[in-house]
């Protein structure tokens, strides 16, 4: 693979790739919704990511979780994110290496979203279960988990943890760039993407019960964004 083969053409202001994302991005949603409207049935069912020893759980929603949102500001948040950090990056890496990094990072986004959530939350209630299994007050305990797998564990939605990569990465590429919290607060691009990473942390050990916000997936977006920027910078003098 050689470096020529990721070198940008020249600056625009909407490069191809975030254009295209852009746009699958907005056609899944919009048949999300005429769906839901005109047959009551949330496609976010079926294309979401499920825990994979779910029984909804299906190989193509490892991809298609990325192209699904719950909320109009769900998806605009991410797609003004995606244009905002992703049109400076691609100019920068060009096409190619972009969305190898976008969807690279998505992937690790799940990843470690489910990884957290099998340690911290699944494996102590799935042991809640087998004691009172155990105990004898269920008999169905095959039945119990796949239950709980089922009811407890919503699926993962968005192309939030591919946005958070790209946020890691227009931090290390441009850390002095100014980025305007809330429009009117100047911060540089470096701390901004240390502190909104500090808080995902907390929030995400924070765990509260009314938060459905999957912050180890920004996380995780934000790590293997990371890793892989810094084989990339091992391998390819880009920087």
């Amino acid at each position: 693979m050689s470096y020529n083969s990721y070198r940008p053409q020249g600056f625009s202001l909407l490069p191809e790739v975030v254009k295209n994302l852009l746009i699958i991005n907005g056609i899944f949603f919009l048949i999300r919704i005429v769906v839901l409207n005109r047959f009551q049935y949330d496609l976010n069912d079926n294309l979401g990511l499920y825990f994979p020893k779910s029984e909804q759980f299906k190989p193509y929603q490892i991809v298609s979780y990325m192209f699904m949102h719950g909320s109009f500001m769900h998806i605009l948040l991410n797609m003004f994110a995606l244009w905002m950090f992703g049109s400076n990056i691609e100019n920068y890496w060009g096409g190619k290496r972009f969305l190898i990094y976008y969807m690279v990072t998505g992937l690790g986004a799940a990843l470690t979203h489910y990884v957290v959530l099998y340690y911290t939350d699944i494996v102590p209630a799935l042991e809640k279960l087998q004691a009172f299994y155990d105990a004898g007050q269920i008999t169905d305990i095959e039945g119990a988990k796949m239950s709980y797998i089922y009811n407890k564990i919503p699926p993962v939605v968005g192309a939030s943890g591919a946005v958070f990569g790209l946020l890691l990465a227009f931090g290390m590429m441009f850390p002095e760039q100014r980025i305007y919290l809330y429009f009117a607060i100047p911060i540089k691009a470096k701390y901004f993407v240390i502190l909104y990473g500090l808080f995902e942390l907390f929030s995400g050990i924070n765990n509260s019960q009314a938060d459905n916000v999957a912050h180890f997936a920004h996380l995780g977006g934000m790590l293997f964004g990371f890793i892989l920027i810094k084989y990339w910078n091992k391998n390819y003098t880009r920087y």
